[in-house]
């Protein structure tokens, strides 16, 4: 009994001693969180009730989180007298779905914070479940929201053999962006969050400051390669999930890459033993 006892202590200690070392490893990360559908119709993985974004957004402005933009986060990755704020937040959107117009615009000037929409400049004006160029522009004016690209069409970038290709969707819908809301286009998400060296390396020949993926992490000094914080994943988007995201992200985020790895190495049935929230 008294060696099971020393043997559990070990365990424990052992434990938090990984848990802390995770946690000092990321200490320098920013989350970043990634957000796609606001609305009360949908019922999908990628959509959150307005309540539940309204009070997400409650949570971080009540507990001391400081909502910040990219071009802070960089500002502050490039000039080291530039510090950023305690609890720095960055919060971006996917697509461009109108509800961000209905539904998320609302509560931003309502809590009075910041966030980045990356959108598909095809899709604008052209399919009534998307924001319109006006109201992008209006967004954009009022200071609490930047658009910026989600390349023209949505197409994986690693799917597209060509590098023209590649650059057409990447400057065109720089362009679309420059062109119709008069503002430089400086940050790019990409589909699906898919990349490889050429895909980064055409992102800065384009012009782009920095490369959003899908990848579940806090934000590093790496400008082509900036994890996220999916808030979606989920027919339930608890407080309680979103806490857990938000605050655990050094240990989850291993574990997420872990079960994926299980998951592609064709061991889903001890994938399925990992809980990830």
């Amino acid at each position: 009994m008294k060696r099971l006892f020393i043997f559990l202590v070990i365990l424990l200690a052992a434990a938090s001693g990984f848990i802390n070392w995770l946690f000092q490893r990321e200490k320098d990360g920013v989350p970043i969180l990634s957000y796609h559908q606001v609305n009360d119709i949908d019922k999908n993985a990628l959509t959150l009730t307005v309540e539940q974004f309204d009070a997400q957004m409650k949570y971080l402005v009540d507990n001391g989180y400081n909502v910040i933009t990219p071009d802070q986060l960089l500002d502050s990755w490039e000039d080291e007298n530039i510090q950023l704020p305690e609890n720095p937040v960055v919060i971006t959107f996917d697509d461009g779905h109108v509800d961000i117009y209905k539904n998320v615009f609302p509560i931003l000037k309502k809590y009075n914070i910041k966030a980045t929409f990356f959108l598909v400049t095809d899709n604008l004006n052209l399919y009534p479940n998307y924001v319109t160029w006006a109201q992008a522009r209006e967004m954009q004016e009022s200071g609490l929201a930047d658009i910026e690209s989600h390349t023209l069409s949505h197409r994986l970038l690693t799917d597209i053999n060509s590098r023209d290709r590649i650059w057409d969707q990447l400057y065109g819908s720089k362009q679309a962006i420059e062109w119709y809301l008069k503002k430089p286009a400086k940050y790019i998400a990409y589909p699906n969050g898919q990349y490889d060296l050429d895909v980064q390396d055409i992102t800065k020949e384009a012009g782009y400051r920095a490369g959003f993926t899908i990848n579940y992490g806090l934000a590093h000094n790496g400008h082509y390669v900036l994890d996220r914080i999916p808030i979606y994943g989920a027919n339930s988007h608890t407080l309680f999930r979103f806490q857990m995201r938000l605050k655990l992200a050094p240990i989850i985020a291993p574990l997420s890459r872990f079960k994926e790895r299980l998951i592609s190495d064709g061991n889903p049935e001890v994938a399925s033993l990992i809980w990830i929230p």
